[in-house]
């Protein structure tokens, strides 16, 4: 019996050896985070459910061709991305709607407060709050993908179709604008952009 708290490479393994476990927990271990991603691309939720459906069926699929690759979740957020864009690209055609590139990220920041007991804490992570919302979008999914998805510059790179040095540049200008408006001290917005995400 496979669970989530095996590595993804060896989870990877398994899959390719045609354990349904191991398909199972890699599942359940990325479902939620895929689903919140690709609702971030598109405001048609029920679209973004089917394409995360899409990609873990693909896996299942071509398992035994597939390479074990180097973040698991990367190619995961890629596989969801690709699929939002060529149906959004599909519906443009068709509808005269918008494709991936015109598309906004939309993730909300939104602060625990049921978590958060202090209320000074709580005053602070709404201020973070606020000032994430008011990126332009592709720097807070930069900062989404960069400190909730836990992928470096090269992984965020890939998927957001750029090249690295623009991924970085997107953290870098996404976190000196908080740093330039943030009302405190320094080393308390530096612990909350950690803990936060």
């Amino acid at each position: 019996m496979s669970d989530v708290s095996l590595p993804d490479s060896q989870l990877w393994c398994l899959i390719k050896d045609d354990d349904q476990a191991a398909y199972t927990a890699l599942f359940r271990k990325y479902y939620p985070a895929l689903l919140g991603y690709g609702k971030s691309l598109t405001d048609h939720h029920g679209l973004a459910g089917d394409c995360v459906q899409e990609t873990f069926m693909e896996v299942w699929i071509y398992r035994k061709n597939l390479a074990v690759p180097d973040s698991v979740r990367a190619y995961l957020l890629a596989g969801v991305r690709r699929r939002i864009a060529r149906r959004l690209e599909r519906d443009r055609i068709f509808r005269h709607s918008r494709d991936i590139g015109e598309a906004e990220f939309s993730f909300q920041f939104t602060p625990l407060d049921a978590m958060i007991s202090d209320e000074e804490t709580r005053r602070q992570v709404h201020q973070l709050n606020t000032l994430l919302n008011q990126l332009p979008a592709r720097q807070r999914e930069a900062l989404y993908l960069r400190y909730h998805q836990q992928l470096d510059i090269d992984e965020i790179a890939r998927l957001m179709q750029i090249n690295p040095q623009s991924a970085s540049n997107l953290l870098h200008r996404g976190i000196k604008h908080i740093r330039e408006v943030w009302v405190g001290e320094l080393h308390t917005f530096a612990l909350l952009l950690c803990v936060y995400f």
